[in-house]
Protein backbone atom coordinates (compact mmCIF):
# COMPACT_ATOMS: atom_id res chain seq x y z
CA UNK A 1 0.00 0.00 0.00
CA UNK A 2 2.80 2.59 0.90
CA UNK A 3 4.35 1.78 -2.66
CA UNK A 4 1.43 2.67 -4.54
CA UNK A 5 1.25 5.65 -2.51
CA UNK A 6 4.86 6.22 -3.16
CA UNK A 7 4.16 5.94 -7.06
CA UNK A 8 1.01 8.32 -6.70
CA UNK A 9 2.70 11.38 -4.95
CA UNK A 10 5.79 10.68 -7.76
CA UNK A 11 3.62 11.44 -10.57
CA UNK A 12 1.47 14.20 -8.69
CA UNK A 13 4.87 15.88 -8.47
CA UNK A 14 6.35 15.00 -11.76
CA UNK A 15 2.37 16.79 -13.00
CA UNK A 16 3.33 19.53 -11.19
CA UNK A 17 6.84 20.31 -12.76
CA UNK A 18 5.60 20.12 -16.30
CA UNK A 19 2.93 22.25 -15.17
CA UNK A 20 5.30 25.05 -13.73
CA UNK A 21 7.82 25.04 -16.56
CA UNK A 22 4.76 25.90 -19.15
CA UNK A 23 3.50 28.65 -17.14
CA UNK A 24 6.76 29.73 -16.64
CA UNK A 25 8.02 29.39 -19.97
CA UNK A 26 10.79 27.29 -19.65
CA UNK A 27 10.90 26.09 -23.06
CA UNK A 28 11.43 29.56 -24.35
CA UNK A 29 14.90 29.66 -26.35
CA UNK A 30 17.83 31.30 -23.75
CA UNK A 31 16.04 29.71 -21.26
CA UNK A 32 14.12 32.21 -19.66
CA UNK A 33 10.61 33.28 -20.26
CA UNK A 34 9.63 36.15 -22.48
CA UNK A 35 7.37 37.67 -20.18
CA UNK A 36 10.38 38.65 -17.73
CA UNK A 37 11.22 40.85 -20.77
CA UNK A 38 10.81 44.77 -20.14
CA UNK A 39 8.52 46.20 -23.54
CA UNK A 40 9.28 49.51 -24.62
CA UNK A 41 7.68 50.92 -27.34
CA UNK A 42 8.54 53.34 -29.64
CA UNK A 43 8.07 55.18 -33.14
CA UNK A 44 10.75 54.86 -35.51
CA UNK A 45 11.71 56.42 -39.50
CA UNK A 46 10.09 53.57 -41.50
CA UNK A 47 13.64 52.67 -43.03
CA UNK A 48 14.13 50.79 -39.66
CA UNK A 49 11.48 48.98 -39.57
CA UNK A 50 13.48 45.82 -41.31
CA UNK A 51 16.26 46.31 -38.55
CA UNK A 52 13.65 46.40 -35.28
CA UNK A 53 11.90 43.37 -37.22
CA UNK A 54 14.87 40.93 -37.45
CA UNK A 55 14.66 37.73 -34.84
CA UNK A 56 18.15 38.36 -34.33
CA UNK A 57 18.05 42.04 -33.18
CA UNK A 58 14.96 41.13 -30.85
CA UNK A 59 17.12 38.64 -29.69
CA UNK A 60 20.24 40.83 -28.75
CA UNK A 61 17.56 43.11 -26.92
CA UNK A 62 16.49 39.91 -24.71
CA UNK A 63 19.62 39.24 -23.76
CA UNK A 64 19.64 43.03 -22.08
CA UNK A 65 16.12 41.98 -20.56
CA UNK A 66 14.46 44.17 -23.34
CA UNK A 67 11.28 43.51 -25.76
CA UNK A 68 11.37 46.45 -28.50
CA UNK A 69 8.55 47.17 -30.30
CA UNK A 70 7.71 49.38 -32.80
CA UNK A 71 5.70 51.17 -35.32
CA UNK A 72 6.59 53.57 -38.05
CA UNK A 73 6.34 56.71 -39.41
CA UNK A 74 7.44 59.64 -41.46
CA UNK A 75 10.27 60.87 -39.56
CA UNK A 76 8.47 65.09 -39.84
CA UNK A 77 5.23 62.87 -38.60
CA UNK A 78 6.79 61.89 -35.63
CA UNK A 79 8.01 65.06 -35.11
CA UNK A 80 5.14 67.30 -35.44
CA UNK A 81 1.27 65.07 -35.56
CA UNK A 82 2.16 61.57 -33.95
CA UNK A 83 1.19 61.14 -30.56
CA UNK A 84 4.29 60.35 -28.38
CA UNK A 85 2.91 60.23 -25.24
CA UNK A 86 2.03 56.47 -25.79
CA UNK A 87 5.77 55.60 -26.78
CA UNK A 88 8.78 55.46 -24.49
CA UNK A 89 10.97 56.83 -27.72
CA UNK A 90 11.05 58.72 -30.73
CA UNK A 91 13.44 57.67 -33.29
CA UNK A 92 13.23 60.12 -36.35
CA UNK A 93 15.78 59.63 -39.11
CA UNK A 94 17.41 63.16 -38.58
CA UNK A 95 19.29 65.30 -36.07
CA UNK A 96 16.27 68.55 -36.82
CA UNK A 97 13.08 66.76 -36.37
CA UNK A 98 15.17 65.13 -32.95
CA UNK A 99 15.88 68.23 -31.20
CA UNK A 100 12.30 69.25 -31.94
CA UNK A 101 11.14 66.50 -30.21
CA UNK A 102 13.83 66.55 -27.38
CA UNK A 103 12.74 70.37 -26.86
CA UNK A 104 8.66 69.64 -26.55
CA UNK A 105 9.35 66.28 -24.39
CA UNK A 106 11.65 67.91 -22.32
CA UNK A 107 14.10 65.15 -22.73
CA UNK A 108 17.70 65.49 -21.17
CA UNK A 109 19.86 63.57 -23.87
CA UNK A 110 19.73 61.44 -27.43
CA UNK A 111 21.44 58.97 -29.21
CA UNK A 112 22.75 58.96 -32.44
CA UNK A 113 23.81 55.24 -32.80
CA UNK A 114 24.19 55.32 -36.63
CA UNK A 115 23.50 57.47 -39.73
CA UNK A 116 23.75 57.16 -43.64
CA UNK A 117 23.97 59.54 -46.27
CA UNK A 118 21.69 60.62 -48.66
CA UNK A 119 21.72 59.08 -52.21
CA UNK A 120 20.21 58.32 -55.56
CA UNK A 121 18.78 54.94 -56.70
CA UNK A 122 18.81 54.59 -60.59
CA UNK A 123 19.97 52.48 -63.56
CA UNK A 124 22.99 52.42 -66.17
CA UNK A 125 20.94 54.08 -68.96
CA UNK A 126 19.69 57.07 -66.84
CA UNK A 127 23.66 57.34 -65.53
CA UNK A 128 24.64 57.05 -69.31
CA UNK A 129 22.09 59.59 -70.39
CA UNK A 130 22.98 62.21 -67.75
CA UNK A 131 26.87 61.58 -67.68
CA UNK A 132 26.63 63.03 -71.28
CA UNK A 133 24.59 65.92 -70.14
CA UNK A 134 27.43 66.73 -68.17
CA UNK A 135 25.17 65.97 -64.92
CA UNK A 136 26.94 62.87 -63.60
CA UNK A 137 30.61 62.51 -63.33
CA UNK A 138 33.47 59.99 -61.84
CA UNK A 139 34.24 60.94 -58.22
CA UNK A 140 37.81 59.60 -58.78
CA UNK A 141 37.10 57.62 -55.49
CA UNK A 142 35.59 54.28 -57.14
CA UNK A 143 31.63 55.72 -57.21
CA UNK A 144 29.52 58.22 -59.30
CA UNK A 145 28.12 61.68 -58.48
CA UNK A 146 25.06 63.63 -59.61
CA UNK A 147 25.97 67.21 -59.66
CA UNK A 148 22.91 68.92 -57.63
CA UNK A 149 23.52 72.49 -59.52
CA UNK A 150 23.66 71.03 -62.82
CA UNK A 151 20.42 69.23 -62.44
CA UNK A 152 19.07 72.49 -60.86
CA UNK A 153 19.19 73.97 -64.17
CA UNK A 154 17.65 71.32 -66.21
CA UNK A 155 14.64 71.36 -63.75
CA UNK A 156 14.55 75.14 -64.14
CA UNK A 157 14.61 74.55 -67.91
CA UNK A 158 11.93 71.97 -67.49
CA UNK A 159 13.89 69.78 -69.52
CA UNK A 160 12.41 66.15 -70.28
CA UNK A 161 13.95 63.25 -70.93
CA UNK A 162 13.91 62.61 -74.94
CA UNK A 163 14.77 66.62 -75.24
CA UNK A 164 18.19 65.69 -73.85
CA UNK A 165 21.16 65.52 -76.48
CA UNK A 166 21.97 61.46 -78.05
CA UNK A 167 19.71 60.27 -75.33
CA UNK A 168 18.31 57.08 -77.14
CA UNK A 169 18.82 54.39 -74.38
CA UNK A 170 15.73 56.14 -72.53
CA UNK A 171 13.76 58.40 -74.58
CA UNK A 172 10.88 59.44 -72.48
CA UNK A 173 8.28 62.50 -72.51
CA UNK A 174 8.26 63.12 -68.38
CA UNK A 175 10.81 65.68 -67.22
CA UNK A 176 13.68 65.01 -65.34
CA UNK A 177 13.04 65.16 -61.87
CA UNK A 178 14.21 62.90 -59.28
CA UNK A 179 11.24 61.14 -57.27
CA UNK A 180 11.04 61.55 -53.53
CA UNK A 181 9.01 60.70 -50.32
CA UNK A 182 6.27 64.08 -49.29
CA UNK A 183 8.48 66.56 -48.59
CA UNK A 184 5.32 67.52 -45.64
CA UNK A 185 5.90 63.92 -44.08
CA UNK A 186 9.11 62.32 -44.87
CA UNK A 187 12.60 63.10 -43.53
CA UNK A 188 14.38 61.47 -46.65
CA UNK A 189 12.62 64.05 -48.93
CA UNK A 190 13.39 66.74 -46.52
CA UNK A 191 17.15 65.93 -46.53
CA UNK A 192 16.71 66.57 -50.49
CA UNK A 193 15.09 69.66 -49.22
CA UNK A 194 18.25 70.21 -47.20
CA UNK A 195 20.76 69.93 -50.03
CA UNK A 196 19.02 71.66 -52.93
CA UNK A 197 18.09 74.31 -50.59
CA UNK A 198 21.93 74.87 -49.77
CA UNK A 199 22.69 74.85 -53.48
CA UNK A 200 19.92 77.43 -54.57
CA UNK A 201 21.25 79.37 -51.86
CA UNK A 202 24.23 80.00 -53.28
CA UNK A 203 26.71 76.88 -51.43
CA UNK A 204 25.11 78.21 -48.19
CA UNK A 205 23.13 76.77 -45.51
CA UNK A 206 19.67 79.19 -45.50
CA UNK A 207 19.34 80.74 -41.95
CA UNK A 208 17.18 83.43 -42.93
CA UNK A 209 13.10 84.24 -43.83
CA UNK A 210 14.39 85.89 -46.79
CA UNK A 211 16.74 82.96 -47.71
CA UNK A 212 13.99 80.82 -47.81
CA UNK A 213 11.24 83.30 -49.72
CA UNK A 214 13.89 83.78 -52.70
CA UNK A 215 15.18 79.58 -52.30
CA UNK A 216 11.45 78.22 -52.31
CA UNK A 217 10.48 79.50 -55.86
CA UNK A 218 13.97 77.50 -57.47
CA UNK A 219 13.15 74.10 -55.60
CA UNK A 220 9.56 74.15 -55.04
CA UNK A 221 9.23 72.47 -58.42
CA UNK A 222 11.17 70.06 -57.36
CA UNK A 223 8.39 68.60 -55.45
CA UNK A 224 5.23 69.91 -56.90
CA UNK A 225 6.11 68.47 -60.22
CA UNK A 226 6.34 65.22 -59.19
CA UNK A 227 2.79 64.54 -58.84
CA UNK A 228 1.62 62.12 -55.72
CA UNK A 229 4.66 61.04 -53.55
CA UNK A 230 4.81 58.54 -51.06
CA UNK A 231 4.69 59.40 -47.25
CA UNK A 232 7.19 57.41 -46.23
CA UNK A 233 10.69 56.12 -48.23
CA UNK A 234 10.18 52.46 -48.34
CA UNK A 235 7.40 52.65 -50.76
CA UNK A 236 9.05 54.87 -53.72
CA UNK A 237 12.43 52.33 -53.14
CA UNK A 238 9.98 49.03 -53.40
CA UNK A 239 8.46 50.68 -56.26
CA UNK A 240 12.30 51.25 -57.78
CA UNK A 241 13.05 47.42 -57.09
CA UNK A 242 10.02 46.16 -58.43
CA UNK A 243 9.09 48.17 -61.25
CA UNK A 244 12.15 49.64 -62.92
CA UNK A 245 13.28 52.33 -64.78
CA UNK A 246 9.52 53.26 -66.36
CA UNK A 247 7.94 54.09 -63.19
CA UNK A 248 11.31 55.47 -61.35
CA UNK A 249 14.22 56.41 -62.90
CA UNK A 250 15.42 58.13 -60.25
CA UNK A 251 14.71 57.68 -56.38
CA UNK A 252 15.85 59.61 -53.72
CA UNK A 253 16.84 57.37 -50.86
CA UNK A 254 18.91 56.45 -47.61
CA UNK A 255 22.29 54.60 -48.45
CA UNK A 256 21.65 52.08 -46.10
CA UNK A 257 18.49 51.16 -48.15
CA UNK A 258 20.18 50.40 -51.20
CA UNK A 259 23.45 48.75 -49.18
CA UNK A 260 21.45 46.49 -47.33
CA UNK A 261 20.17 44.45 -50.49
CA UNK A 262 24.07 44.52 -51.67
CA UNK A 263 24.83 43.13 -48.24
CA UNK A 264 22.68 40.88 -47.79
CA UNK A 265 23.29 39.40 -51.34
CA UNK A 266 19.35 38.61 -52.06
CA UNK A 267 19.40 39.78 -55.51
CA UNK A 268 16.94 42.48 -55.09
CA UNK A 269 19.93 45.02 -56.87
CA UNK A 270 20.43 43.54 -60.66
CA UNK A 271 23.05 44.13 -62.38
CA UNK A 272 21.81 46.94 -64.06
CA UNK A 273 21.13 49.46 -60.87
CA UNK A 274 23.67 52.08 -59.94
CA UNK A 275 24.13 54.26 -57.14
CA UNK A 276 24.63 57.99 -57.42
CA UNK A 277 25.67 60.35 -54.72
CA UNK A 278 24.41 63.96 -54.82
CA UNK A 279 27.18 66.40 -54.83
CA UNK A 280 26.85 68.08 -52.35
CA UNK A 281 24.59 65.48 -50.00
CA UNK A 282 23.89 65.21 -46.51
CA UNK A 283 24.08 63.23 -43.88
CA UNK A 284 20.92 61.80 -41.93
CA UNK A 285 22.23 60.88 -38.27
CA UNK A 286 19.25 58.50 -37.25
CA UNK A 287 18.79 59.81 -33.98
CA UNK A 288 16.76 58.20 -30.72
CA UNK A 289 15.38 61.01 -27.98
CA UNK A 290 14.11 58.67 -24.98
CA UNK A 291 11.08 59.67 -22.82
CA UNK A 292 12.24 57.12 -19.75
CA UNK A 293 15.09 55.38 -18.41
CA UNK A 294 14.15 52.10 -20.16
CA UNK A 295 13.90 53.70 -23.79
CA UNK A 296 17.27 55.51 -22.70
CA UNK A 297 18.97 51.84 -22.76
CA UNK A 298 17.68 51.04 -25.98
CA UNK A 299 19.61 54.14 -27.64
CA UNK A 300 22.68 53.31 -25.45
CA UNK A 301 22.23 49.45 -26.87
CA UNK A 302 21.81 50.77 -29.96
CA UNK A 303 25.00 53.07 -29.20
CA UNK A 304 27.70 50.75 -27.63
CA UNK A 305 26.26 47.04 -27.59
CA UNK A 306 28.76 45.40 -30.27
CA UNK A 307 26.22 42.68 -31.47
CA UNK A 308 23.52 45.34 -32.46
CA UNK A 309 26.74 47.67 -34.14
CA UNK A 310 27.51 44.75 -36.35
CA UNK A 311 23.21 44.26 -37.47
CA UNK A 312 23.20 48.26 -38.02
CA UNK A 313 26.26 47.63 -40.60
CA UNK A 314 24.57 44.76 -42.37
CA UNK A 315 21.15 46.68 -42.88
CA UNK A 316 23.63 49.39 -43.95
CA UNK A 317 23.89 51.55 -41.51
CA UNK A 318 27.36 54.07 -40.56
CA UNK A 319 28.09 53.19 -37.18
CA UNK A 320 30.95 54.86 -34.94
CA UNK A 321 33.38 51.91 -36.36
CA UNK A 322 33.99 52.66 -40.13
CA UNK A 323 36.05 49.32 -40.79
CA UNK A 324 33.17 47.13 -40.15
CA UNK A 325 31.48 49.08 -42.73
CA UNK A 326 34.52 48.93 -44.95
CA UNK A 327 34.86 45.31 -44.66
CA UNK A 328 30.95 44.35 -45.84
CA UNK A 329 31.28 47.03 -48.88
CA UNK A 330 34.96 45.00 -49.52
CA UNK A 331 33.24 41.76 -49.32
CA UNK A 332 30.26 42.52 -51.48
CA UNK A 333 32.24 44.51 -54.03
CA UNK A 334 30.53 47.55 -53.80
CA UNK A 335 30.52 50.70 -55.72
CA UNK A 336 30.37 52.44 -52.33
CA UNK A 337 32.83 54.81 -51.06
CA UNK A 338 34.43 54.59 -48.01
CA UNK A 339 33.82 58.06 -46.81
CA UNK A 340 32.19 60.86 -48.04
CA UNK A 341 33.75 64.61 -48.21
CA UNK A 342 30.98 67.00 -49.97
CA UNK A 343 28.76 66.78 -47.12
CA UNK A 344 26.73 69.44 -46.18
CA UNK A 345 24.53 70.24 -42.77
CA UNK A 346 21.12 71.06 -43.38
CA UNK A 347 19.17 73.46 -42.25
CA UNK A 348 17.98 74.05 -38.51
CA UNK A 349 14.47 72.71 -37.54
CA UNK A 350 12.68 75.85 -37.54
CA UNK A 351 14.67 77.23 -40.84
CA UNK A 352 13.67 73.46 -42.79
CA UNK A 353 10.28 74.04 -41.64
CA UNK A 354 9.69 77.13 -43.11
CA UNK A 355 10.99 76.06 -46.03
CA UNK A 356 8.52 72.71 -45.89
CA UNK A 357 5.66 74.94 -44.63
CA UNK A 358 6.19 77.21 -48.03
CA UNK A 359 6.08 74.40 -50.32
CA UNK A 360 3.02 72.91 -48.51
CA UNK A 361 1.42 76.25 -48.52
CA UNK A 362 2.06 75.96 -53.01
CA UNK A 363 0.81 72.24 -52.70
CA UNK A 364 -2.18 73.38 -51.05
CA UNK A 365 -2.44 76.67 -53.88
CA UNK A 366 -2.32 73.94 -56.44
CA UNK A 367 1.51 74.36 -57.33
CA UNK A 368 0.69 78.30 -57.71
CA UNK A 369 3.18 80.59 -55.74
CA UNK A 370 0.75 81.82 -52.94
CA UNK A 371 -0.38 85.60 -53.01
Amino acid sequence: MKRWVGVGLALLLGGAVVVALVLGGGGDEGGGGTKDLATVRGVIGSEKKPFFDDPQVKAAFAKHGLRVEVDAAGSRQIATSVDLGKYDFAFPSSVPAAEKIKQDRKASRTFSPFYSPMAIATFEPIVDVLTKAGVVSDSGSGYQVLDVQKYLDLVAKGTRWDALPGNTAYPARKRVLLTTTDVRTSNSAAMYLAITSYVANGDDVVNSSAQTAKVAQTISPLFLDQGYSESSSEAPFEDYLAMGVGKTPMVVIYEAQYASHLFAGDGAIRPDMRLLYPSPTVLSKHTLVPFNDQAAEVGRLLQEDQELARLETRYGFRTADPKVFADLVASSKAAIPASLVDVVEPPTYDHLERLISTIEQRYLAGGKPSS
